[in-house]
């Protein structure tokens, strides 16, 4: 008995020799014991696809994150609950890290996900709006108050000549509510994302005002390389997890090399029923006009921080652009170190 208890012995020893040889590795990637949550401004926009994406392909799991998307209303739900701490991650306009400064709150953009507004303010089709300049005495609809919209709507009008205070701004919770606004004429136009916007001017429910889908839109109604969604965190938190951040980086830009390389109805089979809406023809036309404007790389262009910021600047009073540190409100270092393309 002893002389075969030896050999035992031996191979018991080898094998918690190997298994605390091997614990660290384990350890490492059991270590997101709390999932991350991101939280989108509306998880049928298109403008925030990517996240979508990278979620449905399987690519933050590929990265050993457990991340959860979930959906708000708007934006500016999302920059609420980020500077609560109820997500970690925030998908929504970049502009928001620009205002969320001006309050004292350190954000930062770690991905880009659109090189335009995406946006298009749009008028009933029997309205007699045919600019911007016709705003005065009408009710435009945003997605709140402190929205991109909002901004963006003021910025238009008072740009075109149109006093603040002669109009009036109707925040509407979602899509759906934009739709029934303005086909009961609770609104005379209103700005509004994809797939929505592609639905209501094919039907001939709407008509196009101020239209920023497209990036050389966005540059001749905004006077500059304006960019739209993108990730964004607290300062803090990126600065505590570098490598969590790191790697929700590298799945978003493996979402984005996806649609680059992907035709629209490939595209469209990975999004959920419920996101996509039941036209599908519908669908593929609204991700035809989008797609050239979604970020090839998700880095951020030197020329969009400062476009951004002139334009917050002349509708809110709380941004001054000599009390605003431009480099603080984005990051490139993780695009920078992302794989260039790693979708498949």
């Amino acid at each position: 008995m002893p002389r075969r208890a030896a050999p035992f012995r031996a191979q018991f020893r080898a094998l918690i020799r190997t298994f605390l040889g091997c614990a660290p590795l384990w350890l490492a990637s059991h270590a997101h014991a709390q999932p991350i949550t991101l939280m989108t401004g509306g998880a049928a926009k298109l403008v925030y696809l990517p996240v979508i994406l990278a979620d449905q392909l399987g690519y933050f799991r590929r990265e050993g994150l457990d991340v959860r998307v979930i959906s708000a209303p708007a934006g500016i739900d999302t920059s609420t609950e980020l500077v609560a701490g109820a997500v970690q991650g925030a998908v929504g306009y970049y502009d928001h890290t620009i205002e969320l400064q001006s309050h004292g709150l350190d954000v930062q953009s770690v991905a880009v996900l659109m090189q335009s507004a995406g946006l298009i303010e749009v008028a009933r089709r029997d309205d007699t709006m045919r600019s911007m300049a016709d705003a005065r005495g009408r009710r435009l609809g945003v997605t709140g108050f402190g929205s991109s919209t909002y901004y963006l709507t003021r910025f238009l009008v008072e740009q075109s000549g149109v006093a603040a205070g002669s109009y009036a701004l109707v925040p509407l919770a979602n899509e759906a509510a934009f739709e029934r606004a303005l086909a009961d004429g609770s609104i005379d136009a209103g700005m509004i994302e994809e797939p929505t916007a592609t639905r209501l001017l094919v039907r001939a429910q709407a008509r196009p005002l101020a239209d920023m889908r497209s990036v050389a839109a966005t540059r001749a109604r905004l006077g500059g390389p304006y960019v739209g969604a993108c990730l964004y965190m607290r300062r803090d938190w990126i600065d505590a997890h570098r490598d969590d951040t790191a790697k929700l980086v590298r799945a978003v830009v493996a979402a984005l090399h996806f649609i680059q390389t992907h035709d629209e109805a490939q595209i469209e089979a990975v999004v959920p029923t419920a996101l996509r809406g039941g036209d599908s023809a519908l669908y593929r036309q609204a991700l035809a006009v989008t797609k050239p404007a979604y970020s090839p790389t998700g880095a951020m262009p030197a020329e969009a921080p400062p476009a951004v910021l002139a334009v917050l600047a002349r509708v809110d009073p709380d941004v001054a652009a000599r009390h605003v540190d431009l480099a603080r409100t984005y990051t490139n270092r993780f695009t920078d170190a992302a794989p260039a393309a790693r979708a498949e």
